[in-house]
């Protein structure tokens, strides 16, 4: 399982697993677990593009920080099912970014025309100084690399 880089405009990809630890009493992922796949993913999309977040951090730049989630939760996943978790940019400002994500299903069983979606999200993430935490501006590079 590795993560995949968009093409043709697509979203960024991270497989992930559900595991054990992932399910509440019922079997099924705990609600609040969809918002740490969609940090994994996020992580790993702004990796993917050279931004690495404690190296932002340790030099002093800042960092993002979430202000803001709009999750919708469709159907459950299970344990050992396999997702894809997604992330795109959908809006960027000044001060923050929007990135629009989902948990999809992907497995043997289901089927390839199948809808696959479990939970979709928009979550906006504010850049903040370093060491005060108060809003500032993302630097201007950053946002450049995002936006190509």
């Amino acid at each position: 399982m590795t993560a995949r880089m968009p093409t043709n405009g697509g979203p960024f990809t991270l497989p992930v697993r559900v595991y054990w630890e992932d399910t509440d009493a019922g079997g099924i992922v705990f609600y609040a677990n969809y918002l740490k796949f969609f940090e994994r993913a996020r992580t790993e999309w702004l990796r993917s593009l050279g931004i690495e977040q404690r190296r932002l951090r340790e030099d002093g730049h800042g960092m993002f920080i979430v202000v803001e989630s709009q999750v919708r939760y469709r159907r459950p996943a299970r344990l050992d099912d396999l997702l894809q978790v997604t992330a795109r940019l959908e809006a960027a400002g000044q001060a923050s970014l929007t990135v629009a994500q989902q948990a999809l299903l992907k497995s043997e069983h289901t089927a390839p025309d199948a809808d696959g979606l479990l939970c979709s999200a928009r979550i906006r993430i504010g850049w903040v100084d370093a060491a005060t935490l108060k809003p500032a501006r993302i630097p201007q590079p950053i946002l450049e690399v995002l936006q190509e």
